[in-house]
C-alpha cells in the first residue's frame, strides 16, 4: 500500500455532495491562490487611495501651500499681501479746526453759474461737527463721508503739514490723496527712511512749479537720477472745488521699473517708514482780498490718505505680524533675521544675505559655518589648550562671518595671513 501511495502523485478526494467512494483526481491551484491575493491588495489600495486624497482635502484646507516654498520645498521668493499701509493709522496734523470752534463755508454755484457759500461751525468737542485727523484714515465710504479739515486761510508763506508713521519700512506703489476741499495751489509729498528723523522729497504739486520749489514742471527722469523727485502742475486747478483725488505712483515714469528686481536705486527709492504731505498754498478765486469773510471758503480738508505698498521683507516673508513688544516686523523665512529680514540668521553665513528676486530666492545657507563654529571651538579651546573666554570665541566668530572662506581654510592651514590668524595662533 506504501508503494501504491507513493506511486500517485495526485490527492484523491471525496467531492462533498458525490456519491461514496467517487473519487476525483485534482492538481493543487497555487497559481489562482496568488491571484486572489494580488486582487485584495488592489482592493485595499484603491481604498486606501481614495481615503488618502479624502484626508489630503482637508489637509490641503488646514495647511495652505506655504508661499515661501515652491512644489518642490524648495525656497523661493515671498512677499506680503499689498494693503493699504495707512489704514487706521494716526496721522499728526499741524493745524485742525474746531480749537476754538470756528466757521468754515463751502462754496459751491448755482443754475446761472453765481457763487453760492454754505457755512457751519467746526467744533472739535462735538461729536458731529468735529473734523479731526482721524478721519483720514478710517474706512472711507463715498455715501458717508468724514473729512479733516485745517483751520481756515492758512496761507502761505504758512503751511500745513499731516505725517503719517507706517511703523516699519514698507515699499510704496502709491499715495492717494481725496479732498473734501479744492486741491491746493501747491503742495509736497515727502518720506522718510528713519522714522521721521530725516525727510526727502517725493514728488512735488504746483501751478508755478518754479518758483515754488525750484522745479521745472517737465523735467524727465532718466536712469542718471531716478531718485528725483518731480514737480508737475497738472493737479493745481481749483476745480472741482471738492472731491477731487491726487495719487502719486511711486515708479511711474522711472525706466528701471520694469526690472525692479534688480535695481536697487529703485528698491531704495520706494522704501518708506513715514510720509509727510505739506500744504503751503491754497488756490483761491482772488476774492478774499476785498472780502473777510471769503477767507472762511479757503481752507484743506481731505476725506482720504490712502498708501498703498507691501511690508517691506526683501522677498524672504509672506507676513508681517507684531512681536512681543508690539512692534510690526517681518515674520522671516529662508534663515533670515531682522525686522525687515536684511540680514542672515547667526550661524548662517556662508554666503552674504542678498535680496530675493523672482528667478533666486537668495537663501541664507549654515552648514558650512556651523562646522566653522565646531572648528573654533575645538581648535581654540581643545587642541591649542587656549584659556579662551566665550566672548573671545564670539568676537572670533563675528570676524569669521566677514572673511568665511579664509577662515575656513585657516583651520586648516594656520600660516595663511589673515584676521583670524591672530586668534588660532592664540
Amino acid at each position: 500500500m506504501a508503494h501504491s501511495q507513493r506511486g500517485h502523485s495526485p490527492v484523491a478526494q471525496v467531492v462533498g455532495g458525490g456519491c461514496p467512494g467517487s473519487l476525483r483526481r485534482t492538481h493543487p491551484r497555487p497559481h489562482s491562490a496568488m491571484l486572489v491575493l494580488v486582487v485584495l491588495l488592489l482592493t485595499v489600495n484603491v481604498h486606501l487611495a481614495k481615503a488618502a486624497s479624502f484626508l489630503n482635502m482637508f489637509a490641503a484646507q488646514q495647511n495652505p501651500p506655504d508661499p515661501c516654498l515652491d512644489e518642490q520645498n524648495k525656497p523661493r521668493r515671498c512677499i506680503p499681501d499689498f494693503v493699504n499701509a495707512a489704514f487706521g493709522k494716526e496721522v499728526k496734523a499741524s493745524s485742525t479746526c474746531g480749537s476754538p470752534p470756528s466757521r468754515y463755508c463751502q462754496s459751491t454755484t448755482d443754475k446761472e453759474g453765481k457763487m453760492v457759500r454754505n457755512c457751519f461751525i467746526c467744533d472739535a468737542d462735538h461729536p458731529k461737527r468735529q473734523h479731526t485727523a482721524k478721519y483720514l484714515t478710517d474706512l472711507n465710504n463715498p455715501n458717508n463721508l468724514t473729512c479733516w479739515m485745517s483751520e481756515p486761510f492758512v496761507q502761505f508763506p504758512q503751511n500745513v503739514t499731516l505725517t503719517l508713521s507706517l511703523g516699519k519700512k514698507y515699499e510704496l506703489t502709491y499715495v492717494s490723496l481725496q479732498f473734501c476741499s479744492a486741491r491746493p495751489d501747491s503742495m509736497a509729498i515727502f518720506k522718510s527712511m528713519d522714522y521721521g528723523k530725516s525727510w526727502v522729497p517725493f514728488q512735488f504739486y504746483s501751478s508755478q512749479c518754479k518758483k515754488m520749489y525750484g522745479k521745472s514742471p517737465r523735467a524727465v527722469i532718466t536712469k542718471v537720477n531716478e531718485q528725483e523727485a518731480l514737480c508737475t502742475d497738472a493737479y493745481s486747478n481749483i476745480d472741482p472745488l471738492s472731491g477731487a483725488r491726487v495719487g502719486f505712483s511711486t515708479l511711474e515714469g522711472r525706466p528701471s521699473a520694469y526690472d525692479f528686481d534688480n535695481s536697487p536705486v529703485l528698491q531704495d527709492w520706494v522704501t518708506a517708514t513715514d510720509i509727510q504731505v505739506v500744504f503751503n498754498r491754497l488756490n483761491t478765486y482772488g476774492d478774499e482780498e476785498t472780502d473777510e469773510e471769503a477767507r472762511e471758503s479757503y481752507y484743506y480738508a481731505l476725506s482720504d490718505f490712502a498708501v498703498g505698498g507691501r511690508c517691506k521683507c526683501n522677498g524672504h516673508a509672506s507676513e508681517c505680524t507684531a512681536d512681543r513688544t508690539g512692534k510690526e516686523v517681518c515674520n522671516c523665512r529662508h534663515n533670515t533675521a531682522g525686522t525687515d529680514c536684511e540680514k542672515c540668521k547667526p550661524f548662517h553665513y556662508d554666503r552674504p544675505w542678498a535680496r530675493a528676486t523672482t528667478k533666486e530666492a537668495n537663501e541664507c545657507v549654515g552648514e558650512y559655518q556651523s562646522q566653522l563654529f565646531i572648528s573654533i571651538l575645538w581648535r581654540g579651546v581643545f587642541l591649542d589648550g587656549n584659556d579662551l573666554t566665550l566672548s573671545e570665541i564670539v568676537s572670533c566668530m563675528v570676524s569669521a562671518t566677514t572673511v568665511l572662506d579664509t577662515c575656513f581654510v585657516l583651520h586648516f592651514f594656520p600660516e595663511t595671513s589673515s584676521t583670524c590668524q591672530t586668534f588660532f595662533s592664540k
